[in-house]
């Protein structure tokens, strides 16, 4: 049987021209949303040296980047599964100044398997960067713009989840891990087994208030987990309550800016905790288990670029918002086009260019070819009427 060579690797799909109109127009509205507030946009190369794209923020991509050899210098480069490490390098080598730098990207990155969201290994990954800043205001800055690109694209109900990597980064160096244990347990963490849980901190040897508040560590999310965590980590050192401290004031500004929006706490979800610095969040919405953006602090990103600066962002999945959140966009509804006759003359093409200027589209029909004008979406046509040329009904 021959190949069917229409079929596409999995997890690799083909936007059709209705939906790719639908992402075209908000990737319009997003940048010069972005641009409004400040977001100046880059575009860094899809293929990188392999060190470049894993350092940072990238040692967590390793498993999810494709690789290759460059024929020219026999170095292994990469295909880009996130565009972070690369837009710190822009902030560190090439912008060099002190103030604050906003940056936004949009651009397609390839994975080795999908992150469970859309389904997809080629996400149009959308985002923004604050670079230079380190407080809480520009932590919020960076949520509320997530909020206005959700509701760019429909998705006026959403909810965000808050949590600080040095809650459980402290409570591991208060309970004297090694590095190894250090993410051995974050593993069972993030899936909150309990049993698995208590066995290794067992066997790691460790005891009393550090290990009862590993343990509650688990259970601290919701409303009211910040509360909670006040009591059982009370005998944490001060690196756990100046994360908890600083994320009460994260809440507090995000509720002042944002005072529709619900805030809830997972003290044990942290995503990106091998790069992540401080606070991080993620967007939800209702009926749909798994975050639709996520982002958060990553201070010193730039370290390994020779410009180590403070650094907070988001970012999310166009396509995946789209077609696994709100649904399909309906497409901007277009006057239809005009069907014109395939000729050289001035006139006609003068009104043709004046039709495209002002913003109908403008249908050649090619010699040899017979189309009815309605198969081709239109409802018009250009005849000529003595020596000028005039729109009619297509009959």
């Amino acid at each position: 049987m021959p190949e069917a060579r229409w079929l596409l690797p999995a997890g690799f799909e083909e936007v059709l021209p209705g939906q790719a109109q639908v992402i075209e127009c908000l990737r319009r509205d997003l940048l010069d949303l972005y641009r409004s507030w400040g977001y100046e946009l880059v575009i860094p190369p899809f293929i990188d040296y392999l060190d470049s794209l894993l350092t940072g923020t990238g040692r967590d991509l390793d498993q999810l980047t494709f690789k290759l050899t460059d024929q020219r210098s026999g170095r292994l480069l990469g295909v880009r599964a996130d565009m972070t490490p690369q837009v710190a390098r822009i902030d560190a080598h090439h912008l060099c100044h002190d103030a604050p730098t906003r940056l936004c990207y949009l651009d397609t990155v390839l994975t080795t398997h999908s992150d469970g969201f859309a389904g997809t290994r080629s996400p149009l990954q959308i985002g923004a960067e604050i670079y230079g800043h380190q407080g809480t205001e520009s932590d919020t800055e960076i949520v509320r713009l997530l909020l206005l690109t959700l509701k760019a694209a429909g998705i006026e109900r959403a909810y965000l989840d808050l949590g600080h990597v040095g809650i459980y980064r402290g409570l591991a160096r208060q309970a004297r891990l090694g590095q190894r244990q250090e993410h051995e347990l974050f593993d069972v963490l993030q899936r909150k087994a309990l049993p698995e849980m208590e066995g290794l901190i067992g066997q790691y040897g460790v005891t009393g208030a550090p290990a009862r508040m590993l343990l509650a560590l688990a259970e601290l999310s919701g409303d009211d987990a910040l509360a909670s965590a006040r009591v059982e980590l009370r005998q944490a050192d001060a690196e756990v309550h100046n994360a908890l401290d600083y994320l009460d004031r994260v809440a507090g500004e995000l509720t002042r800016w944002l005072p529709d929006v619900p805030v809830h706490f997972d003290l044990a979800e942290l995503r990106g905790y091998h790069y992540k610095t401080g606070v991080v969040f993620a967007a939800f919405v209702p009926g749909w288990g798994l975050e639709v953006a996520r982002g958060g602090r990553y201070d010193d990103i730039g370290a390994v670029f020779g410009r180590p600066r403070p650094a907070v962002g988001f970012s999310c999945d166009l396509k995946g918002l789209l077609r696994h959140v709100q649904g399909a966009l309906s497409p901007q509804v277009d006057e239809a086009p005009v069907l014109a006759p395939y000729s050289d003359n001035p006139l006609l093409q003068q009104l043709i260019a004046d039709l495209r200027a002002a913003g109908r589209r403008v249908i050649i029909e090619l010699p040899g070819v017979f189309c009815e004008p309605r198969a081709l979406g239109c409802t018009e046509r250009l005849e000529p009427r003595g020596n000028a040329w005039a729109l009619v009904p297509c009959e």
